[in-house]
């Protein structure tokens, strides 16, 4: 999924309160997320995002999708 528009920022609360409702352990999740969120931007150096999306936010929604919409994964 592209993030390539502003996401609002209700729509972040939003995906971060459903990420955590379904986590287990908040600390372990926020890890997660700062995981993804500095792989990817050392992964994506050389693709050109919306500079407005920041990595943190992009991985929260990514994580977010991926636990409402685990066929996005695929199998």
């Amino acid at each position: 999924m592209l993030y390539s528009n502003l996401v609002e920022s209700n729509q972040i609360i939003y995906k971060t309160e459903e990420l955590l409702e379904a986590a287990s352990n908040r600390f372990k999740i926020t890890v997660q997320i700062a995981n993804r969120a500095k792989r990817r931007k050392y992964e994506d150096i050389d693709i050109i995002d919306d500079p407005r999306v920041k990595p943190v936010i992009r991985a929260i929604l990514e994580m977010a999708d991926e636990i409402t919409q685990p066929e996005i994964i695929g199998d």
